[in-house]
C-alpha cells in the first residue's frame, strides 16, 4: 500500500546572483494517512521551501524545481495547473500553518471576516449558516468566546489565540493534509504546550495526515511517530522518533540532541564552527563533523539501513547500503 503522502527525487534550486544554488535533494520522505511525521533541522536547512514546494507556492523565478514528484493520494502534485491547486487541493485537501500569524493574518479585517472569506470561498456558505460554521470551527480549535472572538481583529489577540485560529482557518474545509511550519516557534514555552496537544488532539480526533516541521528535537518528539533530519536541503537520518532519539547513528542528528539541556544545571552547547573547506562532491555535512575521514569527502554517503525504519546517510552509520 502506497503512502498517503509521498515525496521522491526532488531537487529544487535558486538562481542567484552568484549563479544556481541548490537548496532542496530530498530522495524519499513518506507520510502514512493519520500519522504525525517530524522534519527537524536548522534555520537555513530547507525546511520552508520544502513545504512551499509541496503546493506549489515557490515563486518560480527564482526557484527552479528541476525534478522530482510529490505524490498525494494517488496524484503528482507537480504536475496540476496553478488552477487545478486552487480549486481542489490548497485549502479543501492540503492547508498549511505558517510561522508567524501575525504576517499571515490580515490586520485590517476581523477574525470574522477571514475565516468567513475561506469558508465562502471553497464551501459556498452565507448569512447565518456561515456565522455559524465559523463559531463551530473556533469552538473546534478551542478558542475561548468563539462569538465575540470572530468580531475581534488580530491584535487584539494574544499570540496563542493567533496561532488557533491560523489552525482553524487550515482546517475549516476538511483538510487531509496539514503541514505545519514550525506553528509554535514565536510562543512562549507554556503556550507552546497548549498548541502541541491542541495539534496532537485535533490530528486524532479528525484522523488527519501532520507533516511537523521544527527545529526543536524535543518538540518533534511528543508528538511524532517518525521523524527525519534535514541538514543543507538533505534527509540525512529517518526513523521512529524513539529510535532517532535513543539511538541515531549521524553525527549531525548527535548535535541537534546534544544542544538540548537535560537539566537546569547543563549549559547549553553549540555546533561547532566550520572545521575544514566545505565538500563538493562528498558528505554535506563533511566541513562540520568531528567523525570527517577522507573518503566523506569524495563522495556523497548512501543511505545504510539501521533497522527496520531506520536509515542514516552516513559510512559510519553501519549496515549495508540502501
Amino acid at each position: 500500500m502506497s503512502p498517503f503522502f509521498e515525496i521522491k527525487n526532488l531537487n529544487v534550486a535558486f538562481q542567484t546572483f552568484e549563479g544556481i544554488k541548490q537548496v532542496l535533494e530530498i530522495e524519499h520522505l513518506a507520510v502514512n494517512k493519520g500519522e504525525t511525521f517530524g522534519l527537524v533541522g536548522e534555520s537555513g536547512a530547507g525546511k520552508t521551501v520544502l513545504a512551499l514546494t509541496m503546493l506549489n507556492l515557490l515563486p518560480k523565478p527564482p526557484a527552479i524545481i528541476n525534478s522530482g514528484e510529490i505524490w498525494f493520494d494517488g496524484q503528482d502534485l507537480l504536475k496540476k495547473n496553478p488552477k487545478e491547486l486552487q480549486e481542489h487541493y490548497r485549502g479543501k485537501r492540503i492547508s498549511m500553518i505558517f510561522q508567524d500569524p501575525m504576517s499571515t493574518l490580515n490586520p485590517v479585517f476581523t477574525v470574522g471576516d477571514q475565516l468567513g472569506r475561506v469558508l465562502h470561498r471553497h464551501k459556498g456558505l452565507r448569512g447565518k449558516e456561515l456565522e455559524r460554521q465559523c463559531i463551530e470551527t473556533l469552538e473546534m480549535v478551542k478558542m475561548p468566546d468563539a462569538s465575540s472572538s470572530l468580531r475581534k481583529y488580530p491584535h487584539e489577540l494574544s499570540g496563542g489565540q493567533r496561532q488557533r485560529i491560523i489552525i482553524a482557518i487550515a482546517l475549516s474545509c476538511g483538510a487531509e493534509f496539514l503541514i505545519a511550519d514550525e506553528p509554535t516557534r514565536n510562543l512562549d514555552v507554556t503556550i507552546q504546550a497548549g498548541i502541541l496537544k491542541l495539534i496532537n488532539e485535533l490530528q486524532r480526533d479528525l484522523g488527519i495526515s501532520v507533516l511537523f516541521i521544527a527545529n526543536n528535537m524535543g518538540l518533534v518528539n511528543v508528538i511524532c511517530k517518525n521523524i527525519g533530519i534535514l541538514y543543507r536541503g538533505k534527509i540525512v537520518e529517518m526513523g521512529s522518533s524513539r529510535e532517532i532519539v535513543q539511538d541515531h547513528k549521524h553525527p549531525y542528528t548527535n548535535a541537534l540532541i546534544s544542544a538540548i539541556p537535560r537539566d537546569k544545571s547543563e549549559k547549553l552547547k553549540f555546533a561547532t564552527s566550520l572545521m575544514r573547506p566545505e565538500s563538493a562532491d562528498g558528505c554535506p555535512y563533511y566541513a562540520r563533523c568531528p567523525l570527517a575521514v577522507d573518503a566523506c569527502n569524495l563522495s556523497k554517503p548512501d543511505y545504510r539501513k539501521v533497522s527496520e525504519n531506520h536509515l542514516a546517510a552516513c559510512i559510519f552509520a553501519g549496515g549495508g547500503a540502501q
